[in-house]
């Protein structure tokens, strides 16, 4: 039976779908239907097929009956991949599942996590399953098979040991009726139930989180305490955590934000610097605007002859400054006339005139540019 074996099988090959199979494909709108007491009262008749006859396809009227049994606690994953397989044995397939009550469940195998109603609608409710038998005997009579109408079992062929039987399924299988299935790897409600138990404290401090009383979970005042105590501890580091990732956070931001900060400053920096040399640098703007202003300023002056020129009045004049020279200036002394007497070489009637110096003429310009 489905569910009680300890045992794991190969893995389960791909089936292909019954709509790609060619069977009809019943509309999930409400769950499984349960079993009549009676039996099965279809009036059509129900001949015997083969296996052959039933992988050909039957009519619509005439679906293949295939059922399958087991306990199904803790309904899980390979449950229903083997009740997937058992339903894509055929073309047109109509699957009975037959459930073991807690009576004969706790008798043969153990106890059992969920009670049989919850598991009969556990098995309602999966879209592979048509229809349940609720109380399935333990070993199959052929006036159970008779009653249901059932035309083969589905279950994997591992034999199974049980109720002085070496195998429960033997005179199925000597019949022609058996069906073979292929368990799930690694998944079954045995090893469900191990790690429940292997995790004892894990899932006891869970559901005191959880508001389950101690009483409810059947713990001590030690021990509720001592799980209690845990869990503070487990809250405490998760903020300690939860700080210290939050601190982390915070300096790396911090961080980001100098590292902008300076990196802004450095770039303003270098425009201030690249602003101030380009405008006062050796050829900056104001450089250029010096020298702009000092041409213009030697253009604008009127040109007069050096200060420490021996020549005299543009005219020659022994008599006076020239027009417009200040009163006092070298050009009207007595030694400035004198000096304009026929015999002086820098006399006007001299063939020979003296051309005044350059650095002298520079000179007087700066003594020109800085009088008041």
């Amino acid at each position: 039976m489905v569910g009680r074996r300890r045992g794991r099988g190969s893995g389960v090959p791909q089936q292909a779908p019954q709509s790609q199979r060619g069977g009809p494909r019943r509309t999930l709108r409400e769950p499984a239907i349960f079993a009549k007491a009676t039996g099965c009262e279809s009036e059509v008749p129900h001949e015997k097929l083969t296996v052959a006859q039933a992988r050909r396809g039957t009519p619509a009227y005439r679906p293949v009956r295939v059922y399958a049994d087991g306990i199904f606690d803790l309904f899980h994953s390979g449950h229903a991949r083997a009740l997937m397989q058992a339903k894509n044995l055929f073309p047109n397939t109509h699957l009975i599942v037959g459930v073991c009550s807690d009576e004969l469940t706790h008798k043969y195998k153990g106890y059992t996590v969920m009670t049989e109603d919850e598991r009969y609608e556990a098995l309602r409710h999966c879209r592979y399953v048509d229809e349940v038998v609720r109380d399935a005997p333990w070993t199959l009579s052929p006036e159970f098979l008779k009653k249901h109408k059932i035309d083969f079992v589905a279950h994997d062929d591992i034999p199974y040991t049980s109720a002085g039987s070496e195998d429960v399924y033997k005179h199925i299988k000597e019949a022609g009726m058996f069906v073979a299935t292929q368990r799930t790897e690694g998944i079954s409600t045995s090893d469900l139930i191990t790690r429940i138990v292997r995790d004892y404290d894990v899932y006891v401090r869970r559901n005191l989180q959880r508001g389950y009383t101690a009483r409810e979970l059947n713990v001590g005042f030690i021990n509720e305490n001592k799980y209690r105590l845990q869990n503070q501890v487990d809250k405490m580091k998760e903020t300690v955590r939860t700080v210290e990732e939050k601190s982390k956070h915070f300096v790396y931001r911090v961080e980001e934000k100098s590292q902008d900060l300076i990196h802004k400053w450095e770039e303003k920096s270098r425009e201030f610097i690249g602003n101030f040399l380009e405008l006062f640098g050796p050829d900056g703007a104001w450089h250029a605007i010096q020298e702009r202003s000092g041409r213009m300023l030697q253009a604008l002056s009127p040109y007069s002859s050096p200060l420490g020129s021996p020549l005299g009045s543009p005219l020659g004049s022994p008599r006076g400054s020239p027009r417009g020279s200040p009163r006092g200036s070298p050009s009207s002394s007595p030694t400035r006339r004198r000096s304009l007497s026929p015999d002086s070489p820098s006399s006007p009637t001299s063939p020979r005139q003296e051309t005044p110096s350059p650095l002298k003429a520079a000179s007087t310009y700066r003594h020109i540019q800085g009088a008041p």
